[in-house]
């Protein structure tokens, strides 16, 4: 039976060693996020949304606790498992867009499924172009990043993280490098992706413009989660 939830965390804490020093990135934090979505979460540096991102998208593993992605405990895939789920169930936009400057729009986009070897060359071609195209970036997909305002970049950024019909889309800052009207422009779309297609999103933010635009928002502070507010 498929689950309902796209992410389920269940006592999940995350210790580092720094030297002699243990530092505590989150504590003993349970939440899920439900299949479509779109939800932010705040709060200022150091509070432990970043760590919490790294969690979810299996950068990084959690010292105790269980993270589920899609129905799927993460804490028992090996290292190679867990990266074949990141490829295929989790997109990710960038703060600073991450594009391979020396790849077009399409190339860039057709990389993730060529990573997860999944389609043919040509299917890759087709499904990049459709994307492109769901952003509003049809007509650049021959263009390459250095030829693209910062706005486009982030929406092809945002096509590329759709690529293998992810189960989820982790955005870390996507407005943080945008002036305020580009930086609404891509949130729109993303709710747009969300209203229309049922894209699930989780956006780390520390912009509360950028949370308002959201249906819910989780505030973590000091590795905790102090607030979940749904909005509807």
């Amino acid at each position: 039976m498929a689950s309902r939830d796209a992410v389920k965390l269940v006592k999940v804490s995350k210790v580092y060693k720094m030297g002699r020093v243990y530092v505590v990135g989150l504590r003993n934090v349970s939440i899920s996020f439900a299949k479509g979505e779109f939800t932010s979460v705040v709060g200022p540096s150091g509070s432990g949304k970043t760590t919490m991102m790294n969690l979810i998208g299996g950068l990084d593993r959690p010292t105790t606790g269980h993270i589920y992605i899609d129905g799927v405990d993460t804490v028992y895939l090996s290292d190679d498992e867990l990266t074949v789920l990141r490829r295929t169930k989790i997109g990710f936009i960038f703060q600073f867009f991450n594009l391979i400057p020396t790849l077009n729009a399409m190339e860039n986009v057709m990389l993730p499924m060529a990573l997860a070897g999944r389609y043919s060359r040509e299917e890759r071609k087709r499904r990049a172009l459709m994307l492109l195209r769901l952003v509003g970036l049809g007509h650049r997909a021959k263009h390459k990043p250095d030829q693209m305002s910062g706005g486009e970049r982030q929406r092809v950024a945002i096509a590329r993280a759709l690529a293998n019909n992810p189960t989820i889309v982790l955005a870390d800052e996507p407005t943080g490098n945008l002036d305020s009207k580009t930086g609404r422009s891509v949130v729109e779309l993303m709710q747009k992706l969300n209203r229309e297609r049922g894209v699930t999103f989780i956006i780390v933010t520390h912009d509360m413009e950028v949370a308002d635009m959201t249906r819910r928002i989780v505030q973590v502070r000091d590795g905790r989660i102090v607030s979940d507010d749904h909005r509807g």
